[in-house]
């Protein structure tokens, strides 16, 4: 596979990096980046990208725009920029087209997961990850089914061979790579690089018919021995220390939960608008000020206003639904794509934790 140019290297960013209090960056090119493909291509295209699926046109501007790198190591080619600069991108996007935004968030986790680890895959991979060079997809949600272990991964020939289900696998004919996730026997959460594409031992099915993000390119993977050598392995660890990262992970409100709710606001007129505004500034920059400190400090916290944030990302969509009358009911209508993508964001990522506490906020 040939891959395309690389972007533009990072611009220089020590004086855009200041935030204000609500975690927003005052000036960042990554942001402008994103907010330019966001009017130019994504937004006008959503629609039809909704019912049609991702282009892989749209991909080669994500991977030319430099933002599958916004938190990759400089060193790498990437931006390394602050934790608020790549929310900010993700609420852009997410706000835009979420179809797009979901086939391009699953690659900041692999470009993480890399950065924390060392081995020759590191060495390999991590260079044109995070210079967009190559996009990955992931397969590893399925670990949350634990302790049923719809994937295994057992020794074989100096490698690991993989066996099972994986039930969502997003992006399936643009990723370059993809994350795969297994249980080994000693229960360990075993993860490993792999192409994205058909191999012995690989079969994907026909893309799923989703009642939101259907462009996203969703499949299930069914696999029957694959086997990948020990170079590609990123991460062996036990699950019981995987789950209890996941869990911490999970608490934190997504920021495309606010993209979205801002992407709503834009449906209403100003007066409606205006009181889901207060709201959404002051459920963010709480939720983005715990999300700077350390992860699992004031848990319960974290999980009240990721609730709260949801309530209002489902008022906001709702509103819009409302405010656009009959028309909404048209899936070709922007109103009803955004409601559908709320109900997505309330189960993408979803542990038994936050299913509790979002049964919990929606008894009251």
């Amino acid at each position: 596979m040939t891959p395309p140019p690389p972007p533009a290297p990072p611009e220089p960013t020590a004086a855009a990096d200041p935030s204000d209090p609500s975690g927003q960056p005052t000036s960042h090119p990554l942001v402008a980046r994103a907010r330019r493909l966001a009017d130019d291509l994504l937004a006008p295209s959503a629609e039809r990208v909704d019912a049609e699926g991702v282009p892989a046109g749209h991909i080669q501007e994500i991977k030319r725009s430099g933002l599958l790198g916004v938190s990759a190591p400089r060193a790498y080619g990437g931006a390394e920029a602050p934790a608020a600069v790549a929310r900010e991108t993700a609420e852009v996007l997410s706000g835009a087209c979420g179809a797009t935004w979901f086939v391009q968030t699953q690659h900041h986790t692999p470009v993480r997961m890399l950065a924390r680890s060392d081995g020759p895959v590191r060495e390999r991979l991590l260079g044109p990850l995070s210079r967009g060079e190559l996009l990955s997809g992931v397969a590893y949600a399925h670990l949350r089914a634990h302790p049923r272990t719809p994937v295994r991964a057992v020794r074989d020939r100096g490698g690991w061979r993989f066996a099972g289900t994986v039930p969502w696998y997003t992006g399936w004919g643009l990723n370059d790579v993809l994350l795969l996730a297994g249980t080994t026997d000693a229960d360990e959460a075993l993860f490993a690089f792999a192409e994205a594409r058909d191999q012995p031992g690989v079969r994907a099915s026909e893309p799923l018919r989703l009642a939101a993000l259907g462009g996203a390119r969703t499949v299930s993977l069914e696999l029957d021995g694959l086997w990948l050598p020990e170079e590609a392995v990123v991460l062996r660890t036990p699950y019981d220390r995987w789950a209890a990262d996941d869990r911490l992970r999970t608490l934190d409100t997504n920021p495309a939960v606010f993209g979205l709710t801002r992407a709503a606001l834009t449906l209403l007129d100003e007066d409606t608008a205006a009181a889901f505004r207060a709201r959404l500034t002051r459920v963010r920059a709480a939720a983005y000020a715990l999300a700077d400190t350390t992860p699992g400090l004031r848990a319960q916290e974290r999980l009240d206003l990721r609730t709260e944030a949801f309530a209002l990302l489902q008022a906001a969509t709702t509103a819009a639904v409302v405010a656009g009358g009959g028309r909404t009911m048209l899936l070709t209508h922007r109103a009803q794509r955004l409601a559908r993508e709320a109900l997505f964001l309330l189960v993408q990522g979803q542990t038994r934790e936050t299913r509790a506490a979002q049964l919990g906020a929606l008894r009251r």
